[in-house]
Protein backbone atom coordinates (compact mmCIF):
# COMPACT_ATOMS: atom_id res chain seq x y z
CA UNK A 1 0.00 0.00 0.00
CA UNK A 2 1.43 3.86 -0.75
CA UNK A 3 1.05 6.38 1.41
CA UNK A 4 -0.86 9.44 0.14
CA UNK A 5 0.11 12.94 0.32
CA UNK A 6 -1.37 16.13 0.98
CA UNK A 7 -3.92 17.84 -1.75
CA UNK A 8 -1.63 20.92 -2.34
CA UNK A 9 1.10 18.17 -3.36
CA UNK A 10 -0.81 18.18 -6.65
CA UNK A 11 -0.31 22.24 -7.12
CA UNK A 12 3.38 22.19 -6.29
CA UNK A 13 6.37 21.44 -8.32
CA UNK A 14 10.00 20.89 -7.42
CA UNK A 15 12.47 23.97 -7.81
CA UNK A 16 13.50 23.48 -11.52
CA UNK A 17 16.84 25.36 -10.94
CA UNK A 18 17.45 23.13 -8.15
CA UNK A 19 16.86 19.71 -10.11
CA UNK A 20 19.43 21.56 -12.74
CA UNK A 21 22.28 21.60 -10.11
CA UNK A 22 21.38 18.30 -8.69
CA UNK A 23 22.32 17.00 -12.48
CA UNK A 24 24.84 18.93 -13.18
CA UNK A 25 26.28 17.65 -10.35
CA UNK A 26 25.38 13.99 -11.52
CA UNK A 27 27.23 14.45 -14.36
CA UNK A 28 30.25 16.09 -12.78
CA UNK A 29 30.45 13.03 -10.47
CA UNK A 30 29.79 10.43 -13.48
CA UNK A 31 33.21 12.23 -15.30
CA UNK A 32 31.79 14.80 -17.87
CA UNK A 33 33.61 17.53 -18.98
CA UNK A 34 30.44 19.70 -17.84
CA UNK A 35 29.48 23.89 -17.70
CA UNK A 36 27.28 24.61 -15.61
CA UNK A 37 25.63 27.88 -16.67
CA UNK A 38 22.68 27.25 -14.46
CA UNK A 39 22.99 28.12 -10.85
CA UNK A 40 22.15 30.93 -9.50
CA UNK A 41 25.40 31.78 -7.28
CA UNK A 42 28.24 33.53 -7.64
CA UNK A 43 31.81 32.13 -7.78
CA UNK A 44 33.75 34.30 -5.81
CA UNK A 45 34.32 33.13 -2.18
CA UNK A 46 32.85 34.92 0.85
CA UNK A 47 34.87 38.09 1.48
CA UNK A 48 37.51 37.08 4.21
CA UNK A 49 36.20 39.60 6.94
CA UNK A 50 33.06 38.12 7.01
CA UNK A 51 33.99 34.97 7.68
CA UNK A 52 36.42 36.50 10.00
CA UNK A 53 33.43 37.39 12.06
CA UNK A 54 31.83 34.08 12.18
CA UNK A 55 34.95 32.26 13.52
CA UNK A 56 34.86 35.20 16.73
CA UNK A 57 31.19 34.67 17.04
CA UNK A 58 31.92 30.80 17.28
CA UNK A 59 35.01 31.47 20.10
CA UNK A 60 32.78 34.01 21.59
CA UNK A 61 30.45 31.13 22.20
CA UNK A 62 27.12 32.51 20.29
CA UNK A 63 25.86 29.69 19.53
CA UNK A 64 22.59 29.32 21.31
CA UNK A 65 19.12 30.13 20.31
CA UNK A 66 18.39 33.58 18.88
CA UNK A 67 15.34 35.73 19.21
CA UNK A 68 13.01 34.47 16.33
CA UNK A 69 13.42 37.35 14.67
CA UNK A 70 17.00 37.80 14.41
CA UNK A 71 19.34 39.69 16.90
CA UNK A 72 19.06 43.29 18.15
CA UNK A 73 22.48 43.46 16.54
CA UNK A 74 21.73 42.05 13.17
CA UNK A 75 18.54 44.30 13.14
CA UNK A 76 20.53 47.46 14.12
CA UNK A 77 22.72 46.50 11.06
CA UNK A 78 19.59 46.12 9.07
CA UNK A 79 18.12 49.41 10.25
CA UNK A 80 21.33 51.28 9.06
CA UNK A 81 21.48 49.37 5.55
CA UNK A 82 17.54 50.10 4.96
CA UNK A 83 18.52 53.88 5.51
CA UNK A 84 21.75 53.94 3.82
CA UNK A 85 21.56 52.60 0.89
CA UNK A 86 17.62 53.10 0.36
CA UNK A 87 16.38 56.10 2.80
CA UNK A 88 14.22 54.04 4.60
CA UNK A 89 12.97 53.47 8.40
CA UNK A 90 12.04 50.89 10.00
CA UNK A 91 11.26 50.04 13.67
CA UNK A 92 12.70 46.61 15.21
CA UNK A 93 9.08 45.18 15.34
CA UNK A 94 9.12 45.86 11.60
CA UNK A 95 11.96 43.61 10.68
CA UNK A 96 12.63 39.82 9.83
CA UNK A 97 15.41 38.15 9.76
CA UNK A 98 15.07 34.50 8.19
CA UNK A 99 16.82 31.81 6.73
CA UNK A 100 17.32 33.18 2.89
CA UNK A 101 15.00 35.70 1.09
CA UNK A 102 13.41 32.49 -0.05
CA UNK A 103 12.34 31.91 3.36
CA UNK A 104 11.15 35.39 4.11
CA UNK A 105 8.99 35.10 0.64
CA UNK A 106 7.48 31.65 1.63
CA UNK A 107 6.54 33.69 5.54
CA UNK A 108 5.03 36.31 3.41
CA UNK A 109 2.49 34.42 1.32
CA UNK A 110 1.94 31.86 4.56
CA UNK A 111 1.65 35.15 6.58
CA UNK A 112 -0.82 37.23 4.22
CA UNK A 113 -2.53 34.79 1.60
CA UNK A 114 -5.90 32.47 2.18
CA UNK A 115 -7.75 30.42 -0.12
CA UNK A 116 -9.69 32.45 -2.75
CA UNK A 117 -6.34 35.62 -2.77
CA UNK A 118 -4.87 36.39 -6.16
CA UNK A 119 -0.96 37.21 -6.37
CA UNK A 120 -0.41 39.11 -9.31
CA UNK A 121 3.34 37.57 -10.84
CA UNK A 122 5.21 39.71 -13.92
CA UNK A 123 6.10 37.26 -16.57
CA UNK A 124 8.81 35.42 -16.52
CA UNK A 125 9.05 35.19 -12.87
CA UNK A 126 11.54 33.56 -10.42
CA UNK A 127 10.71 29.82 -10.45
CA UNK A 128 9.92 29.58 -6.49
CA UNK A 129 6.79 32.41 -6.67
CA UNK A 130 4.27 30.76 -8.35
CA UNK A 131 4.38 27.71 -6.17
CA UNK A 132 4.72 29.86 -2.93
CA UNK A 133 1.24 31.31 -3.60
CA UNK A 134 -0.03 27.68 -4.63
CA UNK A 135 1.41 26.38 -1.21
CA UNK A 136 -0.43 29.53 0.74
CA UNK A 137 -3.86 28.18 -1.22
CA UNK A 138 -3.56 31.41 -3.23
CA UNK A 139 -3.84 31.65 -6.54
CA UNK A 140 -0.85 33.04 -9.23
CA UNK A 141 -2.47 35.84 -12.26
CA UNK A 142 0.31 36.24 -14.34
CA UNK A 143 0.90 39.19 -16.55
CA UNK A 144 3.18 38.51 -19.44
CA UNK A 145 6.35 40.25 -20.75
CA UNK A 146 9.20 39.48 -22.95
CA UNK A 147 12.30 40.75 -24.64
CA UNK A 148 10.22 43.11 -26.81
CA UNK A 149 9.24 45.11 -23.82
CA UNK A 150 12.46 44.88 -21.64
CA UNK A 151 10.91 41.88 -19.38
CA UNK A 152 9.11 44.84 -17.72
CA UNK A 153 5.27 45.09 -16.77
CA UNK A 154 3.19 48.48 -17.76
CA UNK A 155 1.43 50.41 -15.39
CA UNK A 156 -1.69 49.40 -17.65
CA UNK A 157 -0.98 46.10 -17.86
CA UNK A 158 -0.91 46.20 -14.32
CA UNK A 159 -4.44 48.06 -13.52
CA UNK A 160 -6.03 45.15 -15.62
CA UNK A 161 -4.31 42.48 -13.47
CA UNK A 162 -5.90 43.70 -10.60
CA UNK A 163 -9.15 42.46 -8.85
CA UNK A 164 -11.12 43.30 -5.88
CA UNK A 165 -9.41 39.04 -4.98
CA UNK A 166 -5.86 40.94 -5.41
CA UNK A 167 -3.76 40.28 -1.94
CA UNK A 168 -0.40 40.76 -3.38
CA UNK A 169 2.12 41.56 -6.08
CA UNK A 170 5.37 40.12 -6.36
CA UNK A 171 8.09 42.80 -8.05
CA UNK A 172 11.46 41.97 -8.45
CA UNK A 173 14.02 43.84 -9.42
CA UNK A 174 16.91 43.69 -11.06
CA UNK A 175 14.73 40.76 -11.95
CA UNK A 176 15.80 36.95 -12.42
CA UNK A 177 15.90 35.38 -14.83
CA UNK A 178 16.04 38.59 -17.31
CA UNK A 179 18.45 40.80 -15.27
CA UNK A 180 15.98 43.72 -16.59
CA UNK A 181 15.59 46.59 -13.32
CA UNK A 182 12.77 49.29 -13.13
CA UNK A 183 13.52 52.89 -13.16
CA UNK A 184 12.58 55.61 -10.62
CA UNK A 185 9.45 56.84 -13.28
CA UNK A 186 8.35 53.41 -14.01
CA UNK A 187 8.31 52.22 -10.15
CA UNK A 188 6.41 55.69 -9.54
CA UNK A 189 3.79 54.49 -12.94
CA UNK A 190 3.01 51.41 -11.07
CA UNK A 191 3.29 53.16 -7.78
CA UNK A 192 0.29 55.51 -9.16
CA UNK A 193 -1.76 52.32 -9.93
CA UNK A 194 -1.09 50.61 -6.32
CA UNK A 195 -1.94 53.30 -4.09
CA UNK A 196 -5.61 52.94 -5.42
CA UNK A 197 -5.27 49.54 -4.14
CA UNK A 198 -4.77 49.85 -0.20
CA UNK A 199 -5.51 46.60 0.79
CA UNK A 200 -2.63 45.26 -2.00
CA UNK A 201 1.07 44.01 -0.78
CA UNK A 202 4.05 44.71 -2.52
CA UNK A 203 6.59 41.87 -2.33
CA UNK A 204 9.57 44.06 -3.34
CA UNK A 205 12.27 41.10 -4.11
CA UNK A 206 15.98 43.52 -4.13
CA UNK A 207 17.99 40.60 -3.15
CA UNK A 208 20.20 41.62 -6.30
CA UNK A 209 20.43 45.43 -5.60
CA UNK A 210 24.10 45.93 -5.48
CA UNK A 211 24.28 43.42 -8.62
CA UNK A 212 23.38 46.16 -11.13
CA UNK A 213 25.12 48.48 -13.50
CA UNK A 214 22.29 50.09 -14.98
CA UNK A 215 22.57 53.75 -16.56
CA UNK A 216 19.78 54.80 -14.04
CA UNK A 217 20.80 54.22 -10.46
CA UNK A 218 19.03 51.13 -8.62
CA UNK A 219 15.76 52.47 -6.61
CA UNK A 220 13.54 50.30 -4.51
CA UNK A 221 9.79 50.75 -4.64
CA UNK A 222 8.99 52.01 -1.28
CA UNK A 223 12.37 54.88 -1.61
CA UNK A 224 10.49 55.91 -5.02
CA UNK A 225 7.14 56.07 -3.86
CA UNK A 226 6.86 56.46 -0.05
CA UNK A 227 3.23 56.62 -0.15
CA UNK A 228 3.47 52.76 -0.46
CA UNK A 229 5.55 52.52 2.59
CA UNK A 230 2.72 50.70 4.59
CA UNK A 231 1.55 48.40 1.79
CA UNK A 232 5.16 47.55 1.00
CA UNK A 233 7.78 44.39 2.28
CA UNK A 234 10.62 45.57 1.09
CA UNK A 235 13.27 41.96 0.87
CA UNK A 236 16.87 41.81 1.01
CA UNK A 237 19.33 39.34 1.93
CA UNK A 238 23.35 38.37 1.62
CA UNK A 239 23.36 35.66 -0.41
CA UNK A 240 23.82 37.47 -3.88
CA UNK A 241 25.96 40.08 -3.39
CA UNK A 242 28.15 39.17 -0.71
CA UNK A 243 28.43 35.39 -1.63
CA UNK A 244 26.80 34.32 1.36
CA UNK A 245 24.45 31.53 -0.64
CA UNK A 246 25.37 28.97 2.24
CA UNK A 247 24.73 31.15 5.49
CA UNK A 248 21.48 31.62 4.59
CA UNK A 249 20.40 34.86 5.54
CA UNK A 250 17.43 36.88 4.55
CA UNK A 251 15.58 39.72 5.84
CA UNK A 252 12.26 42.43 5.04
CA UNK A 253 11.45 45.45 6.45
CA UNK A 254 7.27 46.26 6.65
CA UNK A 255 4.09 47.16 7.86
CA UNK A 256 4.17 46.09 11.54
CA UNK A 257 1.07 43.79 10.86
CA UNK A 258 2.15 42.04 8.10
CA UNK A 259 5.84 41.49 9.72
CA UNK A 260 4.18 39.97 12.82
CA UNK A 261 2.38 37.41 10.55
CA UNK A 262 5.29 36.34 9.19
CA UNK A 263 7.29 36.25 12.48
CA UNK A 264 4.43 34.18 13.64
CA UNK A 265 5.05 31.08 10.61
CA UNK A 266 8.42 31.72 11.26
CA UNK A 267 7.74 30.48 14.44
CA UNK A 268 6.16 27.35 13.77
CA UNK A 269 8.84 25.97 11.43
CA UNK A 270 12.44 27.08 11.78
CA UNK A 271 12.58 29.31 14.84
CA UNK A 272 15.50 31.84 14.40
CA UNK A 273 18.01 31.98 11.82
CA UNK A 274 21.36 30.29 12.41
CA UNK A 275 23.32 32.51 15.06
CA UNK A 276 26.70 32.38 13.50
CA UNK A 277 25.35 33.37 10.19
CA UNK A 278 23.38 36.62 11.58
CA UNK A 279 26.94 37.92 13.17
CA UNK A 280 28.63 37.56 9.81
CA UNK A 281 25.81 39.05 8.23
CA UNK A 282 26.07 41.89 10.50
CA UNK A 283 30.00 42.14 9.38
CA UNK A 284 28.84 41.87 6.04
CA UNK A 285 26.36 44.65 6.12
CA UNK A 286 28.33 47.23 8.29
CA UNK A 287 31.45 46.22 6.93
CA UNK A 288 33.88 47.99 4.15
CA UNK A 289 31.67 47.66 0.79
CA UNK A 290 34.27 47.83 -1.76
CA UNK A 291 34.14 43.79 -1.90
CA UNK A 292 30.73 44.88 -3.75
CA UNK A 293 32.64 46.74 -6.51
CA UNK A 294 35.06 43.86 -7.22
CA UNK A 295 32.17 41.50 -7.89
CA UNK A 296 30.04 43.73 -9.35
CA UNK A 297 32.80 44.75 -12.17
CA UNK A 298 33.30 40.91 -12.86
CA UNK A 299 29.49 41.13 -13.72
CA UNK A 300 29.28 43.68 -15.87
CA UNK A 301 32.44 42.47 -17.43
CA UNK A 302 30.61 38.68 -18.12
CA UNK A 303 27.36 40.58 -18.81
CA UNK A 304 28.96 42.20 -21.87
CA UNK A 305 30.99 39.21 -23.13
CA UNK A 306 28.07 36.92 -22.63
CA UNK A 307 25.28 39.12 -24.59
CA UNK A 308 27.37 39.70 -27.91
CA UNK A 309 28.26 36.18 -27.64
CA UNK A 310 24.86 34.79 -28.02
CA UNK A 311 23.72 37.05 -30.55
CA UNK A 312 26.54 35.69 -32.66
CA UNK A 313 24.43 32.30 -32.24
CA UNK A 314 22.12 31.98 -35.27
CA UNK A 315 18.55 31.20 -33.59
CA UNK A 316 19.47 33.43 -30.41
CA UNK A 317 18.64 36.72 -29.38
CA UNK A 318 19.75 38.68 -26.30
CA UNK A 319 19.43 41.61 -24.61
CA UNK A 320 21.95 43.64 -22.57
CA UNK A 321 20.94 43.91 -18.67
CA UNK A 322 20.97 45.79 -16.02
CA UNK A 323 21.76 43.93 -13.00
CA UNK A 324 21.89 40.30 -11.63
CA UNK A 325 24.15 37.97 -13.20
CA UNK A 326 21.67 36.28 -15.74
CA UNK A 327 21.18 36.09 -19.76
CA UNK A 328 17.49 35.31 -20.62
CA UNK A 329 18.03 34.85 -24.51
CA UNK A 330 14.83 34.36 -27.12
CA UNK A 331 15.42 31.57 -28.98
CA UNK A 332 12.83 30.79 -30.87
CA UNK A 333 14.86 31.03 -34.34
CA UNK A 334 16.85 28.42 -32.92
CA UNK A 335 14.29 25.62 -32.30
CA UNK A 336 12.70 26.54 -35.80
CA UNK A 337 16.09 26.02 -36.93
CA UNK A 338 16.83 22.34 -35.41
CA UNK A 339 13.28 21.08 -35.69
CA UNK A 340 12.93 21.55 -31.66
CA UNK A 341 9.89 21.03 -30.21
CA UNK A 342 10.24 23.42 -27.44
CA UNK A 343 13.36 25.09 -24.60
CA UNK A 344 13.21 22.00 -22.81
CA UNK A 345 14.38 20.01 -26.04
CA UNK A 346 16.90 22.64 -26.82
CA UNK A 347 18.55 22.53 -23.04
CA UNK A 348 18.45 18.32 -23.11
CA UNK A 349 20.11 18.94 -27.08
CA UNK A 350 22.67 21.05 -25.52
CA UNK A 351 23.38 18.83 -21.87
CA UNK A 352 23.47 15.75 -24.60
CA UNK A 353 25.78 17.41 -27.13
CA UNK A 354 27.53 20.44 -25.88
CA UNK A 355 27.46 19.07 -22.03
CA UNK A 356 26.60 22.55 -20.95
CA UNK A 357 23.71 22.79 -18.19
CA UNK A 358 21.34 25.75 -18.52
CA UNK A 359 17.33 26.11 -17.48
CA UNK A 360 14.82 26.33 -19.88
CA UNK A 361 12.81 29.26 -19.89
CA UNK A 362 9.26 28.07 -19.15
CA UNK A 363 9.74 27.33 -15.50
CA UNK A 364 10.29 30.81 -15.30
CA UNK A 365 6.48 31.12 -16.90
CA UNK A 366 8.06 31.94 -20.54
CA UNK A 367 8.29 29.22 -23.42
CA UNK A 368 11.09 29.80 -26.42
CA UNK A 369 14.01 31.22 -23.58
CA UNK A 370 16.53 29.76 -22.17
CA UNK A 371 18.44 31.57 -18.52
CA UNK A 372 22.19 31.18 -18.68
CA UNK A 373 23.66 32.01 -15.61
CA UNK A 374 27.25 34.12 -15.77
CA UNK A 375 28.20 33.48 -12.26
CA UNK A 376 31.62 31.87 -13.60
CA UNK A 377 34.93 32.98 -15.45
CA UNK A 378 34.62 34.10 -18.81
CA UNK A 379 36.69 31.58 -19.85
CA UNK A 380 33.93 29.05 -18.86
CA UNK A 381 31.62 31.26 -20.42
CA UNK A 382 33.53 31.43 -23.91
CA UNK A 383 34.01 27.88 -23.94
CA UNK A 384 30.18 27.21 -23.21
CA UNK A 385 29.62 29.54 -25.90
CA UNK A 386 31.82 28.04 -28.70
CA UNK A 387 29.97 24.47 -27.48
CA UNK A 388 26.62 25.55 -28.26
CA UNK A 389 27.67 26.90 -31.26
CA UNK A 390 29.09 24.15 -32.76
CA UNK A 391 25.81 21.65 -31.97
CA UNK A 392 23.78 24.74 -33.84
CA UNK A 393 25.76 25.38 -36.13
Amino acid sequence: MSLSVSERMGRVMPSATSAVLGLAAQLREDGADVISLGAGEPDFDTPEHIKEAAIRAIHDGHTKYTAIDGTAMLKAAIQRKFERDNQLSYAPDEILVSCGAKHTLFNLCMGLLGAGDEAIIPVPYWVSYPDMVRVADGTPVFVHTGIDTDFKISADQLADAITDKTRLLFLNSPSNPSGSCYTREELQALGDVLLGHPQIVVAADDIYEHIHWGESPFCSLATAVPELREQTVTINGVSKCYAMTGWRIGYAGGPRSVIKAMKTIQSQCTSNPCSISQYASAAALDGDQRCLEDMVSAYRERSDFVVEALNSIPGFECRQGEGAFYAFPRVTGALEAKGLKDDVALVELLLKEAIVVMVPGTPFGSPGYVRISFACSVGELREAVDRIRSVLA
